[in-house]
């Protein structure tokens, strides 16, 4: 007995065992769940910048458990001897006092608080993304572009209404979680916060998980729904196919980030965010976009995976309102998924059979992932196809028709 006491984890797993058997089940699966996406992100299976330090945080968390009450142990009130905790963070705790008390004790509290839950991350994150974008590919092709990533959204259109038909959750969660389509995770993170702060947590982990898992699965897709033959259609040369210079494309971005806050107010966070890292890009300041795109972006990156993996922990798993998120989540992505594609095929169509099929799931915005995903299920199947070009174009407006969609739910919902 009194070794239990000294190694904690097994007091408490034995305390779990007796009182809740299924909590201690969930978090053991949980730990070995971790392993296995730090497994296949190094293995580049799942997308590994997420999923290493998102798997190693779950498995963390679940196994550093233990009788904590880090608040009413300094407050010297009563303390719940039977209360568990971490020296990580609290993802529950609303009152400033206590949420002061526990940034001076768990180390990633103040990150949390300071940063993750106030949509701080998802908007560095966008600067980081805007530097790497060229936004020259929308503008050479912008009525393509956007009709792909229309079509892509399919899931965020009719994920909402699907949603409302579950007993008990309100517009803001089934909007917030129709937001999955967008496979644009710092998106779900904002609109959560605004439409369903109460289920942001699990609405962002689910978020995540899918998002890490579309890189390895969205290649499945591609071939079930697009044949051999038409994977094979290599994109024909285009003429007189204008170069836009830097000057034009700034100008664009200006424009466009004005006129989008002007119309969408409440997302003008991510819609400066994105816009500021093209404008970095395309004024040619180096130093800036160094390091917006490689210390913020990959910085914001690894927080977020240590982070979520951190909000992983077996009582937010076990909520049951976490199980129609899951679910509604791979509908919404996968929706998306087959709108993409079925925008391909539409292009396929109207240009005469000129048009590769596959360019179509690159409209879901995980950008640079799924335009990567297009390109290479191209090139499997016929090396010399480079349909690159056209499926960024479509990735980057993907971008920005999610934005859109988020801010018009907002609007909607808290009107």
């Amino acid at each position: 007995m009194e070794l239990t006491k000294i190694f904690q984890g097994f007091d408490l797993l034995a305390f779990q065992i007796e009182h809740d058997w299924k909590l201690a089940v969930v978090r053991l699966v949980l730990v070995l769940l971790g392993i296995v996406m730090v497994y296949l992100g190094r293995k580049g299976i799942l997308e590994p910048l997420l999923m290493i330090p998102m798997g190693l945080g779950m498995s963390t968390i679940n196994a550093s458990m233990m009788f904590f009450d880090p608040v009413n142990m300094v407050n010297k009130t009563t303390v719940d001897p039977t209360r568990v905790g971490t020296l990580f963070l609290d993802s529950i705790e609303s009152n400033n006092n206590n949420l002061m008390t526990l940034c001076q004790i768990d180390w990633l509290q103040p990150i949390y608080t300071f940063a993750f839950s106030n949509g701080l991350i998802a908007c560095l994150i966008f600067i980081g993304i805007g530097s790497l974008l060229d936004i020259g590919f929308v503008m050479a092709r912008p009525y393509q572009s956007m009709f792909l990533a229309i079509c892509a959204e399919l899931g965020t259109f009719l994920t909402l209404p699907i949603a409302m038909l579950f007993k008990g959750m309100t517009p803001g969660e089934a909007a917030s979680i129709a937001l999955v389509g967008g496979a644009d995770g710092p998106m779900v993170l904002f609109g959560s916060l605004k439409m369903a702060p109460e289920l942001f947590v699990p609405i962002t982990v689910v978020a995540y998980l899918y998002l890490a898992l579309a890189y390895g699965g969205f290649p499945y897709l591609i071939r079930f729904m697009v044949p051999k033959k038409f994977r094979m259609i290599e994109m024909p040369k285009e003429k007189n196919v204008r170069e836009f210079s830097s000057f034009e494309k700034l100008l664009f971005s200006i424009v466009a980030c004005v006129v989008l806050s002007f119309l969408f107010p409440v997302a003008a966070p991510l819609f400066f965010s994105l816009f500021l890292g093209i404008a970095i890009r395309e004024s040619g300041l180096e130093k800036f976009r160094y390091f917006v795109s490689e210390i913020i972006l990959y910085g914001s990156t690894l927080t977020l995976g240590v982070l979520l993996g951190i909000l992983c922990d077996a009582k937010t798993i076990m909520n049951p309102q976490v199980l129609p998120l899951l679910i509604l989540g791979i509908i919404s992505l996968g929706l998306s998924a087959v709108g993409g594609l079925i925008g391909g095929y539409l292009m396929y169509f109207f240009t005469g059979g000129k048009y590769n099929p596959v360019i179509g799931i690159a409209g879901v915005s995980c950008v640079p992932s799924t335009a990567k995903v297009a390109q290479k299920a191209v090139a499997h199947d016929n090396p010399g196809a480079v349909i690159m070009q056209y499926a960024l174009g479509a990735n980057i407006c993907g971008v920005i028709t999610t934005a859109i969609i988020t801010a018009a739910y907002i609007c909607l919902i808290q009107s």
